[in-house]
């Protein structure tokens, strides 16, 4: 991956090629944004420039020996770690999967990564305690070929307290020509003494334009309808393609029906459609969840004339327009609650048919109210 593979965002890509031109390279930074965006992406390009062997003002060569290899993920002095399904999988077994996955498009998310494995049930990515080891282990070696040794770790806050606890002395003290690029979503899930080791590194969200661009040249979209999923997708890439593709669809469907059915109240109904939502995956679970309130936060924005803040078109955008007229904000404001104790609960896994089913009456019962 190259700094020119990435679109837009020259500001930080200027940053951190200027870091490495004048030797100001962090050994621990953090390199943090939305989902969907260009972490893991830059966290690729600014290893294969730090370790070029024929660097240029503006980006790697992509043709000498480090290049090539980082381009095909088998570059012996970079590692990497990232979640696994369970504790039992460990990320050696999965690490062909992984670069497969990557090299497809770095901009993808957890949710997308744990399909890509084809993890099913429950299972929500890990990084267990053995592999927080296992990164001793292997930056304790000496590099094998390139000046620095690289570790990039994706998700760590996925990572356990014992995980974690276990990086915080390497990260303090970590061997000469050794840096970790920690890459993550949520900030708020990592102890803080790790983000006290570590040189935060601010990704900004891919803009409209950057989308339209990666759309048209990746998926084959035309420009206006790449404009329109731009706007809907707000920088997420990972959402941007999957609009492409139509699959946002089915999730609408199944969540107007249940809004539908909980208006009513239809309890038979809303009975089965708990069945239905405790037989998802996890993450679709949660998907559900992060759909629902970006529902009613556009439902909350159309209510308070503020229209042209709102970011769904077809069916999506008439089904906030004709619910508008029969919730009243007060309930908006109590739902949104609800969703976001469900979601704070099916992380920690609680049955989601309870779940499912005790949000279904508390929405009925404020629609109602």
């Amino acid at each position: 991956m190259l700094f020119k593979e990435i679109p837009g965002l020259n500001a930080i890509k200027n940053t951190l090629i200027r870091s490495v031109q004048m030797n100001h390279v962090a050994h621990a930074q953090l390199f943090h944004g939305a989902v969907g965006g260009a972490n893991l992406a830059l966290a690729w390009a600014y290893s294969t420039y730090i370790n070029c062997e024929d660097k240029t003002e503006a980006d790697a060569c992509g043709r000498c020996a480090s290049c090539i290899k980082m381009a095909k993920m088998v570059h012996p002095d970079i590692h990497h770690i990232f979640p696994t399904p369970s504790a039992k999988e460990t990320i050696l077994e999965l690490l062909p999967t992984w670069r497969k996955f990557l090299i497809e498009s770095p901009y993808r998310s957890l949710t997308d990564w744990l399909e890509f494995t084809g993890a099913t049930g429950n299972k929500q990515g890990i990084i267990p305690i053995k592999e927080a080891h296992n990164i001793i282990e292997k930056i304790s070696l000496k590099a094998f070929e390139a000046e620095y040794k690289i570790l990039i770790i994706w998700q760590p806050e996925l990572m356990n307290i014992e995980s974690a606890n276990s990086l915080l002395k390497i990260l303090e003290e970590p061997p000469t020509k050794t840096l970790f690029i920690l890459v993550c979503n949520d900030t708020n899930k990592l102890l803080t003494t790790i983000l006290s080791r570590t040189q935060r590194v601010m990704i900004p969200a891919f803009s409209d334009e950057n989308t339209v661009e990666y759309l048209t040249e990746k998926t084959g979209v035309t420009t206006e309808r790449a404009k329109q999923i731009a706007y809907l997708s707000e920088g997420n890439i990972s959402k941007a393609v999957a609009l492409t593709t139509h699959e946002g669809q089915v999730q609408h469907e199944w969540f107007a029906n249940w809004m539908r059915m909980a208006y009513k109240p239809n309890v038979p109904a809303l009975i089965k459609l708990a069945d239905e939502f405790d037989g998802m995956s996890k993450e679709d679970q949660k998907g559900m969840m992060e759909y629902g309130l970006n529902i009613f936060r556009d439902l909350l924005l159309w209510k308070n004339g503020a229209e042209v803040l709102v970011r769904l078109e077809g069916e999506e955008l008439t089904f906030v327009q004709n619910f508008s007229k029969a919730v009243k904000v007060e309930a908006i404001e109590l739902i949104v609650q609800e969703f976001s104790q469900v979601y704070y609960y099916l992380e920690r896994n609680a049955r989601a048919k309870i779940l499912h089913l005790d949000l279904s009456l508390s929405i009925a019962r404020l629609f109602k109210s």
